[in-house]
């Protein structure tokens, strides 16, 4: 095919951030400045954002049979890139400043990282084939290994970089022994052929069947839902806090995009009992989610097991697949990374500057109000949107979910969504109350004392705005989800 103008335009977004990580590697080559780094990553990843706004302007444009840019694709790859640069800037408070106390290695490298991964999220959001899936879903993840484990002298954090990379070798087999399947049953390997030919042929065949299956497993894996959810407390608790940040927002919100377009493009893939088996995952990861929740003291821990039930909420809608579905998952989606990354970013400077484990036991947030009220605002406020209390972020993406679930009769999936929600709130509340209470004598960890006039800081008060802001007026949200449909 023949590239045009077009096709570059649309795809900016990849270019730039390709660009800014070739720039910061060169930077980092030639003279290490932590300030430099920092700053290349943020212009670059606004300039990314930015490139949104004409590359919208083109769309819908196949930039070759891989990838395939539409509104969908621009609205997350919108929100992969300010999740990102969220992160990038929660990176920069974490490792601490040029001088004086902080983390003790090179801290460049983790940008870096970052970068690439996030490019893997651009790609994985625009997949309109196969290979572009296992391509996206591979920079994504491999960068990820080593942020996980950038903490070396922390034997937690190295722990955790094993486990998710041994994990994810294995989730990736599958996902590719699923593709092999399909592609042996349908010879094609773009969603919508595949989609076309297994409408044609009625009844899948058992190799579709198990093919969609793998495929299924390797997906959920990365979405850490029931059965395959086992890595996500031990990587969340191991890994920096920023990068925890990144997995539960960017990282996953590419690969639940990327499974709503393989589903919405190939609705016969999703027979009757691909329903059944997504019902039973939905339902485990929401019950099993907020229980193994409620017996941690480990905050970090929590919103791991949190981020469960969530992205088992988020199959509600994705199994309703029709109406309000899309619309709820833009919405939910939208919602879930802004209070993710406020919580995740409470903890990262509640850990900075650096000094060995994070502070993510509970105990450790006793009695923060009476030393950091702000810092307590902000992560109270999180904790009623995680819970899904009106007023805040997470109760429009709620709503949203429940509607669909609603609209599309699935009452069982309902009333596990209730049942997980109301055992949300005890432990939710848990985490507030613990940081209302004074105990004497008590080991201290607290944020620096200008917390909040850097950049980690104005972005985590900007964060907490936008979650009570959307709560109140969701409207301008609502908008860009309506205009978010798969291939226009």
């Amino acid at each position: 095919m023949q590239f045009t103008t077009q096709h570059f335009i649309a795809l900016l977004p990849l270019l730039i951030t390709s660009a800014t990580l070739v720039l910061v590697m060169l930077a980092i080559a030639w003279k290490r400045n932590h300030s430099v780094t920092f700053g290349l990553s943020v212009v670059g990843l606004n300039l990314a954002l930015l490139s949104l706004l004409p590359a919208l302007g083109v769309t819908p444009i196949e930039v070759t049979p891989l990838l395939l840019v539409d509104k969908f694709a621009c609205y997350y790859m919108a929100l992969v890139l300010a999740a990102t640069l969220a992160c990038v800037t929660l990176i920069h408070a974490y490792l601490g400043g040029d001088s004086g106390k902080g983390y003790p290695g090179n801290r460049e490298e983790l940008y870096l990282l970052m970068l690439l991964s996030a490019a893997g999220g651009l790609v994985l959001v625009s997949a309109q084939h196969l290979a572009g899936l296992f391509i996206g879903l591979e920079l994504l993840s491999v960068p990820t290994y080593g942020m996980i484990a950038y903490a070396f002298f922390n034997k937690r954090s190295l722990e955790a970089g094993i486990k998710y990379m041994v994990l994810s070798a294995a989730g990736s087999a599958f996902l590719l022994f699923g593709m092999a399947l399909l592609y042996a049953d349908s010879g094609n390997m773009t969603f919508a052929t595949i989609g076309a030919k297994l409408a044609a042929d009625g009844l899948p065949s058992m190799i579709v069947q198990i093919g969609v299956g793998m495929m299924l497993i390797g997906l959920a894996f990365k979405l850490s839902l029931v059965p395959f959810h086992l890595w996500t407390p031990d990587v969340y608790e191991g890994a920096p806090a920023p990068v925890s940040a990144f997995l539960a927002t960017a990282s996953k919100v590419a690969v639940f995009a990327v499974l709503l377009r393989l589903y919405q493009m190939s609705p016969a893939a999703a027979g009757g009992w691909l329903t059944d088996v997504m019902t039973v995952i939905a339902v485990a990861s929401i019950l099993i989610g907020n229980l193994l929740a409620l017996l941690q003291n480990n905050l970090k821990r929590l919103l791991g097991y949190s981020s469960i039930a969530h992205f088992g909420y988020l199959l509600v809608a994705l199994i309703a697949s029709k109406g309000l579905a899309v619309e709820a998952i833009g919405v939910y989606l939208a919602t879930y990374v802004l209070t993710s990354l406020g919580a995740f970013g409470v903890i990262t400077l509640m850990s900075t500057p650096y000094s060995g484990r994070d502070a993510d036991a509970l105990f450790e947030y006793r009695g923060l109000f009476w030393r950091r009220p702000y810092l307590t605002a902000v992560l109270t406020v999180m904790m009623l949107s995680l819970a899904g209390i009106p007023l805040t972020a997470g109760f429009i993406g709620k709503f949203f979910v429940i509607a669909a679930g609603v609209e599309a009769h699935e009452w069982l999936l309902l009333g596990a969504m209730v049942i997980g929600s109301a055992i949300g709130v005890f432990y939710y509340l848990r985490v507030m109350v613990t940081m209302f209470m004074v105990e004497p004598n008590l080991q201290r960890r607290d944020a620096d004392l200008h917390w909040a006039q850097r950049a980690g800081g104005i972005m985590l008060l900007l964060v907490a705005l936008l979650t009570f802001v959307l709560g109140v007026y969701p409207q301008p949200l609502l908008g860009l989800v309506q205009l978010a449909v798969i291939g226009s």
